[in-house]
């Protein structure tokens, strides 16, 4: 407490304001005469003068009032001072009654002009829930947030999560509606609340394809008078019918919404024409068609609608309405601005940045994807209606170029032009493509660059490694940036064996386009020819990741891991490529070879068989079958799989000698015998057939055992003197060559050259022949892999070509339709 001052008492500051000074009564002013005089003469409007008082400068002068007797002012103002002293009485303030100050109180009142005495404020009632307007506000909250649910479910994707909420939110109004009845408000029913919930419901069900259901709530909607603005809704029911492929009750919905939707609501019913005439062509109905089409191009042109347009005339055949419209498709306005004001100037900073900030923004992107758009719609209606406006492709080919030429697509006039060089492609005049593709050589470098990249492609197809060498030069130097040049390059150093190099051309194609597909996989390629197994290996499974269901990707990274005797891994890969394509032979085979490897005699015979079906003519899985059931014991099913063998390679003896063999294993001597002698009329000289005609006729006991031993051996005498002749002439070529170093008389040299090259000629002959010390139920796998090559399966060894997608594109033959039905 000693820490702690008192205040020291003083005067009270606020004592005196209650007592009242009879000078300012002001009631009985009327009876005053001196005031009365003031006011009515010039005295009234002088300034007021103050008594003398702290903070006034002039003193105290006697104020006649009213207060006891009544006295006369002495002032010629006739009214009191605004702060006169009276009988040494505190100054009042200028109120009679201020603020927090009542003249109730009794002197030494405390101050307490916030009521804070009074204590706290009373708490707040609970709020009563039970009643029944607190409960319908609560059910429609409710209602509500499941609404919200709904449509934000939806919009993620969970559609069937989406529709539970659109049904709970349905039984939650049906229970407000229920409650608003029996509580006597039904006339405050929320008419709004019950169309949301409805509509919310209709367009869950036709998310989830529950087109019928969705109907019926459709149907729940247009039918109540009370929802202003349903029959809108007939759209969606149109659209509904649309994808059910009912297509002439969805003119019939369309129709019926038209007609409910007034002019001024021009883009509604322009959307909905539409529709109407993409129904007509998918009934068929192309003159229907163009009759809708025909009223929006004269209303609101738009691009779809003009593609639209020209497929119905070329549908039924018009060429010269197909010239008109090709007309009106290149004159619709697009309504985008100019490319040049995303260009920065050098001088203005702020309009630089605010140019940086646009440049990418959305708004900047739905311009150049509504541009695309409309140069991919008209490159396709110009490559379908070149062939068609004219007799020859090419006139109207040049046609379409200059209509383009004359509009705001300039740039695509170079495109056709080139489309016009694939064309004669097509139709197999390459030299007509050839010359079209080199008259752009002295155009600008883009298009130049284009050329001469697909001219590298069409040399490089035809092994004309020189001219594609020359023209990916040309395509490079014109644009070093172009990857499908760098790739076409890099094929003609492929070709040549100079894989490092190629490897340069690849990376850098890479470099310029990441996402150059064609460059990372002959990269891969390259590694693999290199040895660089592990680089290989990373490309393939970069580009995995790129194209996931890429078959020949899939197989090159179970090569790979084969080359590195991974067979698990192998395996595994090339399960993935029979998941994306499982008539794939080559891959089917590869897998039986991989588990035969393994010992798993059982899940390798599977996968040969597979193949088999796929693909009946590969001799190595044919060979396989075979002797896997004569391994088995089963040689009677072996049969069929070597007599189609006999079929493919029908100057192999070694397949014939096989059907023999099985037949005679089989214990059928008689067939046995037939398919020999059969053997031995076609290849009258095997060793290996007349044996076993002879071991076949005495276990038979027939004649001709004799006459077949005697060919025996004429046949093997003949092959003992051959095979001395080639001894003897192989020991000739070496002397001669020894004694042509020797010696330097050149008759003695030509005479001994003379006899080699007829020794060599001889030899050569007879190892054309078949050897008859070869087991005739085995064959070589490489001689069989030398014979046969199979068409079906993944080429590993060749290098893609890079060639522009836009014109391998061959999007004409699709007939696009607007495919903007109205949204739900």
């Amino acid at each position: 407490m000693e820490h702690v001052h008192l205040a020291v008492e003083e005067d009270d500051l606020y004592s005196g304001y209650n007592d009242y000074n009879p000078t300012f009564d002001s009631e009985e002013l009327e009876n005053d005469v001196g005031f009365q005089q003031a006011v009515r003469t010039s005295h009234g409007r002088r300034p007021p003068m103050t008594a003398k008082f702290p903070g006034t400068p002039i003193g105290p002068r006697s104020l006649a009032s009213s207060f006891g007797a009544r006295l006369h002012m002495a002032s010629s103002m006739g009214r009191p001072m605004t702060g006169a002293v009276q009988d040494g009485s505190a100054r009042p303030m200028t109120a009679v009654k201020a603020a927090g100050y009542t003249s109730s109180l009794s002197r030494g009142s405390a101050f307490d002009p916030l009521g804070q005495s009074r204590g706290p404020a009373p708490a707040l009632e609970a709020k009563n829930e039970d009643t029944p307007e607190e409960k319908i506000k609560i059910l429609e909250k409710k209602v509500n947030d499941l609404i919200e649910e709904s449509c934000m479910a939806q919009s993620m994707g969970a559609l069937q999560v989406a529709l539970e909420k659109a049904k709970e939110a349905g039984r939650k109004e049906r229970a407000l509606v229920r409650q608003r009845e029996q509580s006597g408000s039904a006339d405050h029913i929320n008419l709004d609340l019950t169309y949301s919930v409805l509509l919310n419901l209709a367009n869950q069900y036709t998310n989830n394809e529950m087109y019928p259901e969705a109907l019926n709530s459709y149907q729940i909607i247009v039918k109540n008078k009370m929802f202003s603005n349903a029959g809108r809704l007939k759209v969606n029911m149109a659209n509904i019918y649309f994808k059910q492929k009912n297509y002439p009750k969805a003119i019939k919905f369309y129709r019926m919404a038209l007609d409910q939707i007034t002019n001024a609501h021009k883009e509604m019913r322009i959307k909905i024409m539409q529709n109407i005439g993409v129904v007509f062509i998918c009934m068929g109905q192309y003159t229907d068609a163009i009759t809708s089409f025909e009223h929006i191009m004269s209303e609101s042109p738009n691009i779809k609608t003009g593609f639209n347009l020209i497929l119905c005339y070329y549908a039924i055949g018009d060429r010269e309405r197909m010239k008109k419209a090709f007309q009106k498709l290149i004159s619709v306005p697009l309504g985008i601005d100019d490319e040049d004001k995303y260009i920065p100037s050098n001088e203005d900073t702020s309009s630089n940045m605010v140019i940086e900030a646009i440049k990418n923004d959305k708004l900047h992107q739905m311009e150049r994807d509504l541009k695309t758009l409309a140069e991919k719609y008209i490159m396709t209606a110009a490559k379908l209606i070149a062939p068609a406006i004219e007799t020859l492709f090419a006139t109207g080919f040049d046609w379409c170029v200059d209509m383009v030429k004359s509009s705001q697509y300039v740039e695509l006039a170079n495109d056709l032009e080139i489309n016009k060089a694939i064309t004669y492609l097509r139709q197999k005049d390459f030299k007509q493509a050839v010359e079209t593709l080199k008259a752009f050589e002295k155009k600008d470098s883009r298009v130049k660059s284009a050329a001469a990249t697909n001219l590298s492609f069409l040399y490089f197809l035809e092994k004309d490694y020189d001219q594609a060498d020359r023209y990916a030069d040309l395509a490079m130097n014109a644009d070093r940036y172009n990857p499908a040049a760098l790739i076409n390059k890099g094929n003609t150093v492929f070709v040549k064996q100079d894989y490092e190099k190629a490897a340069e051309f690849y990376k850098e194609a890479l470099r310029n386009d990441s996402s150059c597909t064609e460059g990372l996989y002959n990269l891969g390629l390259t590694y693999q020819r290199l040895n660089r197994l592990e680089e290989a290996l990373d490309c393939f499974l970069k580009l995995h990741a790129i194209l996931r269901n890429s078959s020949q990707v899939m197989y090159q990274l179970a090569s790979l891991y084969e080359l590195l005797e991974n067979p698990e891994q192998a395996i595994e890969w090339l399960m993935q490529v029979i998941s994306v394509t499982p008539t794939d032979a080559q891959a089917l085979a590869k897998l039986g070879e991989l588990h035969d490897g393994e010992g798993d005699k059982s899940q390798a015979f599977q996968y040969y068989y597979e193949s088999f079906r796929y693909f009946p003519s590969n001799i190595h899985v044919i060979e396989w079958l075979g002797a896997y059931y004569i391994e088995t014991q089963f040689c009677e099913k072996a049969i069929q799989y070597f007599e189609r063998a006999t079929l493919i390679q029908p100057t192999q003896v070694k397949w014939q000698l096989m059907v023999a063999s099985c037949y005679r294993r089989s214990g059928n001597s008689q067939k046995a015998l037939e398919t020999y002698k059969e053997i031995h009329r076609k290849f009258p000289e095997n060793v290996e057939c007349l044996r076993f005609l002879v071991r076949l006729c005495t276990d038979m006991q027939l004649k001709e055992a004799q006459d077949y031993a005697t060919k025996l051996k004429k046949v093997e005498k003949m092959k003992e003197i051959r095979e001395q002749r080639i001894k003897s002439g192989r020991e000739g070529s070496a002397r001669s060559r020894r004694e042509g170093r020797e010696s330097s008389a050149g008759s003695a040299d030509s005479g001994r050259s003379s006899s080699s090259t007829k020794g060599e000629r001889l030899s050569a002959k007879m190892r054309s022949l078949p050897g008859s010390n070869e087991p005739y139920e085995a064959s070589s796998p490489k001689e069989l892999d030398a014979s046969y090559v199979d068409p079906l399966g993944p080429q590993m060894d060749r290098p893609k070509t890079g060639v522009k997608k836009r014109v391998e594109d061959d999007d004409f033959a699709d007939e696009e339709l607007g495919d903007d039905l109205l949204p739900e």
